[in-house]
């Protein structure tokens, strides 16, 4: 109990809510504390926002055992990333349940689609109770900036964030997901690859309100 306690204060002391994960994409070999699966060669590069992991858009990408919301009932993810281009549709986070050492299909994602130098926000997530996808064609916003990006589950209503700002949102029924692993540059089964920079992401059990989210990046 003690120890909780001391865990918790910390957790609320530094900002970050109770129950959060945060992962920093600082070293390819070991994100979150787990060793890495590398594919092709991804770049930690500096930035105005400190470390982050580059990829390119053909090859790259980092698998990653553990899916940091397994068990979760609701859940906030978010993302501080730069996407650069490239293709028009780009997998880029996918958190995958695994059952017996296989997929099983209900995941949860972050995608974007690139327009003419632009992007829009596609969140999803399945689930063996439902499925929803969020994405709104009419949000673009410039390549080669960075974004604060989020999906929150409260129960009842699935919503996206670019920024702070809602996106989308819809009713959904989603079950807890189980143990698994996640990809950062690629889906899962490694098509869709990314192009662009990730910085952070931290996942929480609980629904926040956009006022609790990770600060957004200055513009």
């Amino acid at each position: 109990m003690v120890a909780i306690t001391i865990l918790l204060a910390a957790a609320l002391c530094d900002g970050a809510p109770a129950q959060s994960t945060t992962w920093r994409f600082d070293d390819i070999r070991r994100i979150g504390g787990h060793a890495t699966e590398v594919l092709g060669d991804p770049k930690v590069i500096d930035t105005p926002l400190g470390k982050a992991i580059l990829f390119d858009g053909k090859d790259d990408a980092l698998f990653v055992p553990a899916h940091p919301l397994a068990d979760a009932a609701t859940f906030t993810w978010e993302a501080i990333f730069r996407p650069d281009g490239g293709a028009f549709e780009q997998r880029w986070f996918h958190l995958a349940e695994q059952a017996n050492g296989a997929d099983t299909g209900n995941r949860m994602l972050f995608e974007i689609r690139v327009v003419k130098g632009q992007w829009y926000l596609d969140s999803f997530a399945a689930t063996t109770t439902g499925s929803k996808a969020l994405l709104n064609k009419e949000h673009l916003h410039p390549v080669g900036e960075w974004y604060h990006v989020a999906s929150v589950y409260d129960g009842k209503t699935f919503r996206n964030y670019v920024n702070g700002k809602l996106e989308g949102s819809g009713e959904a029924q989603f079950a807890p997901q189980g143990n698994g692993r996640s990809s950062i540059g690629v889906r899962i089964n490694k098509v869709h690859y990314f192009q662009g920079a990730v910085h952070l992401a931290r996942f929480t059990k609980r629904a926040l309100s956009a006022s609790e989210f990770l600060k957004a990046p200055a513009r």
